[in-house]
């Protein structure tokens, strides 16, 4: 049994197909352009990868997107992309049942799947990449809440003011993001982690700063869900060398010690192949339910 798993993101779309469990079989990536344009492509490629044992397609999009009818709502890093039905889109392609989800939720599952082979009863993934999102996984299934706008953790306000992150100053988002990174430390994470490699100051000291904010709301996450592992990608995954002593620290300080006792912290095991494992990760769980 295989899968087909469609990818979609602001610069990269990417279509795999993936054996039953989410190994990538074959996979081909290609830049974001015109919608109609990355539709054409995506149903080609799909209908090109469909192997006689494909038995569904899992499609892994940012937000807002109305999962229930397979639209893509107008992501602010998706320009064109309104109302895009994209779900009976690749159906008409491939003659196979098609699932959405938002990136952030699948990118959950991803990680139960990899990372736990589907046996953690509490996982929480956290993008930390541009933005701030989150998946949970709970006894088994994704918790979207009751319009799937549940795992918001980027909202969370952690100062009264700060940077910036989805029109909230001082929000997790804020603090813990590429995007908020670059407004108070000016500069982006990547070129601050090839300065902090070399030992420059200010680039440690930046992810210190990074790392004490991650504590703070990670503290939130793990005294609110009790979860049992955490999974960060991004910047985390990346930079996690300079950011996790002072995260650490913060924790043991603000989070519920009986709680973070149990809580693992870790790297997400699906490194920048996230999006494939993704689009995967949905269709194996749709197709499961």
């Amino acid at each position: 049994m295989t899968y087909l798993g469609i990818n979609i993101g602001g610069t990269t779309c990417s279509v795999s197909l993936g054996d039953v469990n989410c190994a990538i079989l074959r996979q081909e990536a290609f830049p974001t352009g015109p919608v109609q344009d990355v539709l054409a492509r995506l149903a080609e490629l799909a209908a090109r990868f469909k192997a006689s044992d494909t038995v569904a397609v899992g499609i892994s999009c940012g937000g807002p997107l109305d999962s229930e009818k397979g639209l893509v709502l107008s992501p602010p890093n998706l320009p064109g992309w309104d109302r895009i039905p994209i779900c009976t889109r690749m159906t008409e392609v491939t003659g196979l049942p098609a699932y959405l989800m938002n990136d952030a939720n699948a990118g959950g599952l991803a990680e139960w799947y990899l990372g736990t082979n589907g046996t953690c009863d509490a996982l929480v993934f956290l993008t930390c990449g541009t933005g701030m999102g989150s998946g949970i996984v709970l006894n088994g299934k994704v918790f979207e809440g009751v319009n799937g706008n549940a795992g918001e953790v980027g909202h969370l306000r952690l100062t009264p003011e700060g940077p910036v992150g989805y029109r909230k100053a001082g929000s997790f988002e804020g603090w813990c993001s590429g995007g908020g990174f670059k407004q108070y430390a000016g500069w982006t994470p990547k070129e601050a982690a090839e300065a902090a490699r070399k030992g420059d100051r200010k680039a440690i000291a930046d992810f210190e700063l990074f790392g004490r904010k991650l504590g703070e709301g990670l503290a939130m996450v793990i005294d609110i869900l009790n979860p049992r592992r955490i999974a960060i990608g991004g910047i985390y995954m990346r930079c996690e060398e300079f950011i996790a002593p002072a995260m650490r620290g913060v924790l043991k300080d603000e989070a519920l010690p009986l709680s973070l006792e149990v809580c693992e912290i870790v790297k997400a095991v699906t490194g920048e192949q996230i999006g494939d494992y993704s689009a995967l990760s949905v269709a194996k769980y749709s197709h499961r339910v």
